[in-house]
């Protein structure tokens, strides 16, 4: 099953070549760590730079980041964003909603804000956070804590920001219908089928229960998009369903590293196939830190520190191994664009836990 879902994720078999490809097959991508979504393109492409995923969000405008499935932010295609969000986004109004009482914004005042933002980035944008903060407060719209970025969240989740182009190194918002253009009619039934055979395309073989948890959708929606697409299904011995024109599975692939928030670990119910009892290692509170795979189990926790790659190994490695990661090492740097001037990637010593930093540094 490891080496069907690798070849599934293209982390192993014929990498694409283009950051759009990646998210045609993996239909969303977890995107809340920016250079997390980037060394997930990375990892799954040949001759892609972190530069192509900017130049696709800001000048192709083939990208978009938005908050989707179970209310977190994803990298997708611009053809796929309207018919996820229609499908996805409902369930999260309520939440959003309760969250935004908690912190002391009124649903007038809410409302008021996202005027501000539709009348902003219409008038102005794209604009950052930063100055779209502003423009609330001047409204007299609470915007301390966590009230800001859960204004957002609702202006998202009505259709009315997306995140587009890149501003430096921070993503931008812009108006939706603007930067991407009039939203088309969805049907709900047709949207549910898709999600279910684009899921499996890029996560198969899977369970309906591995497909409801990753939209963020009830088990009756799932059961629905994949009884709509049956016949392009075949039901396995081990109870998973996959496609039925799948093509064979790929060798398992060389050693590689993997970035924070990585979607072959948030695509099923179960993480244990590739962390292999390590969660401790990778996930705490909510946070899934970079890990090196080989052989399609996670065996270090890895960052980026004096300017190049330091692993933290939480497994036994052959040399052979070791060669390998810390060469991958090397091309995250030049990926980033971070490899001018650092060091060489490194092991680290033995009780220094590197994995304490944070994913993104």
């Amino acid at each position: 099953m490891i080496r069907e879902r690798l070849t599934a994720q293209l982390l192993a078999g014929t990498p694409a070549r283009s950051a759009t490809e990646v998210a045609a097959r993996l239909l969303a991508v977890q995107a809340q760590d920016p250079r997390g979504a980037r060394l997930a393109v990375r990892a799954r492409s040949a001759g892609v730079t972190a530069a192509d995923v900017d130049r696709a969000l800001t000048v192709d405008r083939s990208l978009v980041v938005s908050w989707l499935n179970r209310g977190t932010l994803h990298l997708v295609r611009r053809e796929d964003y309207g018919w996820l969000h229609a499908l996805l986004t409902p369930p999260l109004r309520a939440g959003s909603a309760r969250r935004l009482a908690q912190t002391g914004v009124a649903p007038a005042a809410a409302d008021r804000a996202v005027a501000v933002i539709e009348r902003s980035l219409s008038e102005d944008g794209p604009l950052t956070r930063l100055q779209l903060r502003e423009r609330i407060a001047r409204d007299g719209v609470p915007v301390a804590g966590q009230a800001l970025v859960h204004l957002l969240f609702l202006a998202s989740l009505r259709g009315v920001a997306v995140r587009g182009p890149m501003a430096g190194r921070e993503q931008a918002y812009a108006l939706t219908r603007a930067w991407l253009g009039a939203p088309a009619p969805v049907e709900r039934d047709r949207a549910l089928a898709e999600l279910a055979r684009r899921y499996l395309a890029g996560h198969g073989p899977s369970s309906d229960r591995d497909l409801a948890r990753w939209a963020g959708l009830p088990l009756r929606d799932a059961h629905r998009g994949l009884s709509a697409i049956a016949g392009e299904l075949r039901e396995r011995p081990d109870g998973l369903t996959d496609l039925a024109r799948r093509p064979a599975a790929a060798a398992l692939p060389r050693p590689r590293l993997l970035g924070a928030f990585e979607p072959v670990l948030l695509g099923w119910r179960s993480r244990e196939a590739i962390l292999d009892g390590h969660d401790a290692a990778i996930v705490t509170g909510g946070l899934f830190r970079p890990f090196a795979l080989v052989r399609g189990r996670a065996v270090a926790s890895w960052r980026i520190a004096g300017g190049a790659v330091e692993l933290q190994p939480f497994a036994q490695l052959s040399q052979g191994d070791v060669t390998e990661l810390l060469a991958d090492g090397d091309r995250v740097m030049r990926f980033l664009a971070l490899g001018r001037g650092g060091g060489a990637a490194s092991i680290a010593p033995p009780g220094r836990d590197s994995s304490a930093g944070r994913a993104h540094d």
